[in-house]
């Protein structure tokens, strides 16, 4: 297929950036050819395409992070070559990574003006005046908060929009945002948005990074789509549709969003009953059952991921009792949990899911080597045969079992933690954000393994920020409201605008309405009491 360019559309006049021909191989890879790209002065520039695109790549060779092969960068009419990222930023590009770049022990002001600390006489940093410019920074994106706080003190939301200050604060030409709004509230997304606006008025140029295609039909002027490391498209983002964009992206249509699969409910597989963590969780009460995936929604900061955390003994709990399988376990720890059945693939895979420098084998064996090690000595020949298990009914893409997963897509990497816990045969299966910074083809992946992991008999509780998400994939929905349920929904009764109002705790009289934990069916309307244990 070949490319469609369109160089006509730029808002204002004379690119801002021209990549011309740009390749780069790695060994055995090639990353990018003969790519093009452009972005203008005041224009919102989409770059989209499957995790394994090019995407990053392209933007680090503009970083000064990566050399290219061949190609031109010109760069406000000049040729450049940026050999490290500081060559970059001095010359007004600065670059907002998703795995934001901050020194957390330091204060908002000092990460807003590392590398550029005001003076006095040449000699003392100027702290009054940078904490007083930190703070007008902070209030322009509404943000109340003491620029001395420590940045390790800060949800993942807020140290974005303060990456976001820092950028602004630089006084840039060229901003490239790679998934900004992953970790955003609507209202805070509302609010970034507001921001891109004005840094358009201002003639400052963005490249926009993101899965989410409908941020892109909001606020980028056009959109450049990159699939294998190829140019497939420039076009203005307002002759797209959603299924256009996927269909460049992908190289095929992906005929359901969604592909959600009703199995039948079987028996209680989980019961929490009056759990209780300070004033971060209260009373909290529910069941999930074999076959069923249960979505949890609710908006950042009421609770979810702290309740998924509490039940998985990750968060200490006030009281609060558990039951698996009928039988009431107690979990001190994320070790009871595993041993009673519970496994939880956390909100932040790279952080909390994976030790990123370790092989595939060795992420996917993390969890089962008490049973794979005598004294001090691993197994491996059986560790070999797990992980090959693993690659190939997870179908993983990757070169090798020894390929280290910081080197796999977003998609692949999410795959190996669900591998890790699927070797530990669990019985309930919780999942936060499951499909965050993963592309669309990806994301139709790990929904059919969802599908299968509750065909299979297990209870699914998938918590998601995204509401078509949590709507197409769940059997009920159970939304948290400031710490408490606010009301569990059928997913024939489900809708967004129902889902916000107990979210946002506009229809809690209507709770008493709801069973909160509906009355167990009989185990095996269709399902078999199978225990998938790959180590037998």
């Amino acid at each position: 297929m070949a490319a469609l360019v369109n160089t006509h559309a730029s808002p204002n006049g004379a690119p801002l950036l021209q990549m011309r021909g740009i390749s780069k191989r790695f060994p055995g890879v090639v990353a990018l050819a003969d790519v093009d790209f452009e972005v203008v002065r005041g224009e919102v520039h989409a770059l989209l395409g499957e995790n394994g695109a090019g995407k990053s790549t392209l933007m680090k060779i503009l970083a000064g992070v990566y050399t290219r092969d061949a190609g031109e960068i010109i760069y406000n009419g000049q040729p450049v070559n940026f050999t490290n990222p500081r060559q970059a930023q001095n010359a007004g590009i600065v670059t907002i990574y998703q795995e934001l770049n901050q020194i957390p022990h330091l204060s908002i002001t000092e990460n807003i003006f590392l590398g550029h600390e005001l003076e006095r006489g040449g000699v003392l940093i100027d702290w009054t005046t940078m904490h007083r410019q930190a703070r007008e920074l902070l209030g322009r994106l509404h943000l109340d908060l003491d620029p001395r706080r420590h940045v390790s003190t800060l949800g993942v939301a807020q140290q974005q929009m303060v990456e976001i200050a820092k950028a602004i604060h630089q006084r840039c030409d060229l901003i490239i945002m790679d998934e900004p709004t992953a970790a955003l509230s609507l209202r805070e997304i509302d609010e970034l948005f507001t921001i891109i606006r004005q840094l358009k008025a201002q003639s400052v140029g963005i490249v926009y990074i993101s899965h989410h295609l409908e941020e892109t039909f909001e606020i980028c002027d056009r959109t450049t789509v990159l699939r294998d490391g190829k140019l497939v498209a420039t076009q203005p983002t307002g002759s797209l549709n959603v299924d256009s964009l996927i269909r460049q992206m992908v190289g095929r249509d992906l005929s359901e969003k969604f592909p959600k699969e009703i199995a039948p409910r079987g028996a209680e597989v989980l019961r929490v009953e009056g759990l209780n963590q300070g004033e971060t969780l209260r009373d909290i009460s529910f069941s999930a059952y074999a076959g069923e995936v249960l979505g949890i929604a609710g908006l950042v900061g009421a609770g979810r991921t702290e309740l998924v955390r509490a039940v998985f003994g990750a968060d200490p709990v006030d009281s609060g009792r558990i039951f698996v399988d009928g039988r009431e376990v107690r979990i001190r720890g994320p070790r009871d949990a595993i041993r009673s059945g519970i496994a939880l693939l956390t909100e932040d895979r790279k952080q909390q899911g994976l030790v990123l420098h370790f092989s595939v084998r060795e992420n996917t064996t993390l969890s089962v080597l008490d049973r794979l090690t005598k004294l001090i000595f691993t197994n491996r020949k059986v560790e070999t045969a797990l992980a090959d298990r693993f690659i190939d009914s997870m179908a993983i893409k990757t070169p090798s079992q020894n390929q280290q997963v910081i080197n796999l897509s977003g998609g692949n990497q999410q795959k190996v933690v669900l591998s890790k816990w699927m070797a530990t045969a669990p019985r309930v299966l919780i999942f936060d954000e499951p499909t965050r910074g993963i592309d669309v083809g990806a994301k139709v992946e790990i929904y059919k393994l969802i599908n299968q992991l509750a065909k299979d008999g297990a209870a699914i509780i998938m918590v998601s920020s995204e509401l078509p998400e949590v709507i197409g994939m769940s059997d009920r929905i159970m939304v948290i409201h400031k710490g408490r349920i606010g009301g569990i929904l059928n997913r024939d009764d489900a809708t967004e605008e129902r889902i916000m109002e107990y979210a946002t705790g506009q229809s809690v009289e209507e709770v008493q309405g709801f069973t909160l934990t509906p009355t167990p069916l009989p185990y095996g309307e269709g399902l078999s009491e199978k225990s998938v244990s790959p180590l037998s």
